[in-house]
């Protein structure tokens, strides 16, 4: 197990007035040390608190080698979207940040990743807390109804810290994991169950022994155990009941 990571990039964001909304989605890259405190790297902006950022959504890594697929699975949607307006030469970036990320990274994946995983990043310590939810505003950012539900399905969809330890940070300094609990999940096998499988006994047991759970996500767990019933997904997949 590889204990220090390197990461691509850093990036912040600032609330304005896109894709029909308002949002921070759109970050740009940081080369300086930056303050990181237990709302999240100085300067990044979040436009609806309810649901993202806070402690325990700090901050939000994907993992740069997954832009390659989303790129080719959705190559013919684009390619006929421009076909049909005369813009063939209109590019997609499709590279970080483009899911709206504070972290990029090479070689750190929903597979290797585990709940609970704690790094020390410099002069700061965070903690994994959750895999993120997608939603709509994904879509919405890039032009792809479905895009939300496409990565659940997958469970492509990157994950969220809780900062332990405020600090100055940099994307010069690696990522150096420090701590992994005993009874670790990796952020896959997380997703697996909560979106693909999620009135799974054994799968939402196996949830509930997981103590670095954001309360949020735990909340759900017990709520699935004790009423054998799903929370509606609708708004948040596709911006509507």
């Amino acid at each position: 197990m590889n204990s220090k990571h390197y990461l691509t990039n850093i990036y912040c964001g600032k609330v304005a007035q896109r894709y029909g909304f308002e949002t921070a989605i759109d970050k740009l890259p940081i080369k300086d040390s930056l303050y990181l405190s237990v709302e999240g790297l100085a300067g990044d902006e979040c436009a609806n608190k309810e649901h993202h950022g806070g402690l325990e959504r700090a901050l939000h890594q994907y993992p740069a080698e997954h832009y390659s697929y989303w790129q080719e699975k959705y190559a013919d949607h684009f390619a006929a979207n421009n076909e049909a307006n005369h813009t063939m030469d209109k590019a997609v970036n499709w590279q970080a940040a483009g899911m709206g990320e504070n972290l990029s990274s090479l070689g750190m994946t929903e597979e290797t990743v585990c709940l609970g995983d704690c790094y020390q990043w410099a002069e700061a310590i965070i903690e994994v807390s959750q895999p993120r939810s997608p939603c709509f505003q994904l879509n919405k950012r890039w032009g792809i109804e479905s895009f939300s539900v496409d990565m659940q399905e997958i469970s492509r969809c990157g994950w969220l810290y809780r900062v332990i330890q405020p600090g100055f940070v940099s994307a010069d300094e690696p990522l150096e994991l420090i701590a992994r609990v005993s009874n670790a999940m990796t952020i896959k096998a997380v997703c697996d169950v909560f979106f693909n499988d999620p009135l799974n006994k054994v799968g939402l047991l196996q949830l509930q022994q997981q103590n670095t759970l954001s309360n949020s996500w735990m909340e759900k767990v017990v709520q699935r155990l004790a009423t054998n019933q799903v929370e509606s997904w609708d708004f948040r997949l596709r911006g509507h009941a």
